[in-house]
């Protein structure tokens, strides 16, 4: 199941069993965005979540993860991650990330994880053209980063020269292009990243969200990614709240998260925490998921 790498290569009945936690943060995603409205609290929202869950007959990775306390992050305004459920209310033009996430067991009790997060603006306006950039921005480098990947990937023979390095190159690609249409340039958080996922939530390898000269792991089919581009309207530098949770950043600026799961398949991608395989976001860049029937 191990590459030389130490990096979870699944067959494809494993990457199913994904596909079926994948698709439970799908509708934990669907319910929240539901639900978030003006004088909501993130506790009430994180009920929701655990609803969802529960439903499904599923289990939550977060609650109880190392000692965390709820069922979802719940991360508002300059909050980037790891936000913490609880009195506070929203309010109209809060830019709020919800970072979800469940597993299923199969029939040898073995567990299956899925990951998944979504920025999204409380009452449907922003407050402010910069909170539009950056969750805008923040999105299309999440799809930029999981076309990047396909592309590596896709015609089989490929699989074996692209590597992850991949993602990371297409980050900051997106976030360039757009400090040069707009003359302002977006922090990329360095302190958290993306990683591996399987019979855990977070296992090897780190996945990067910017350029680094060193050689990345090769991509093989049977991995599975979780990508999250993070990005700040400000600087990247963050901090750590005193809960030994809630991360913000340092000068106070608003930030975002977008996430998916993300399997690698001998020809292409297939996006396992999509209800749609990845199919609208893919299909920009000219390209659709490999679904396993």
């Amino acid at each position: 199941m191990f590459s030389r790498e130490r990096i979870q290569l699944k067959t494809p009945d494993q990457v199913r069993h994904m596909r079926r936690a994948g698709l439970v943060v799908a509708q934990m995603h669907a319910a929240l965005r539901e639900a978030v409205a003006p004088g909501v609290t993130t506790a009430e929202l994180d009920a929701v979540a655990a609803e969802v869950i529960s439903r499904c007959g599923a289990r939550s990775n977060f609650l109880g993860y190392h000692g965390y306390p709820a069922t979802v992050c719940v991360s508002v305004n300059e909050e980037v991650v790891h936000g913490i459920p609880g009195t506070r209310r929203l309010r109209a033009g809060d830019l709020v990330t919800f970072d979800c996430g469940a597993y299923v067991v199969d029939r040898e009790g073995t567990q299956w994880h899925g990951d998944a997060a979504f920025t999204t603006v409380v009452g449907g306006t922003y407050r402010d053209p910069l909170d539009d950039l950056l969750d805008t921005t923040t999105h299309e480098a999440l799809w930029a980063a999981v076309a990047a990947v396909a592309t590596a990937v896709q015609g089989g023979a490929s699989v074996r020269r692209g590597r992850l390095n991949v993602v990371g190159d297409a980050v900051e690609g997106v976030v360039e292009q757009v400090a040069e249409n707009h003359g302002h340039r977006l922090g990329i958080l360095r302190d958290y990243v993306g990683h591996g996922i399987g019979t855990q939530m977070h296992m090897p390898p780190d996945v990067l969200n910017y350029s680094v000269s060193r050689r990345g792991p090769r991509l093989r089919p049977g991995m599975v990614l979780a990508i999250e581009p993070m990005l700040t309207a400000g600087q990247p530098q963050v901090r750590e709240l005193d809960d030994g949770w809630t991360v913000v950043t340092c000068d106070g600026s608003r930030a975002a998260q977008w996430e998916h799961t993300v399997a690698v398949l001998p020809a292409g991608v297939w996006v396992l925490t999509a209800p749609d395989g990845g199919a609208q976001g893919l299909e920009p860049f000219g390209l659709a998921p490999v679904v396993l029937a």
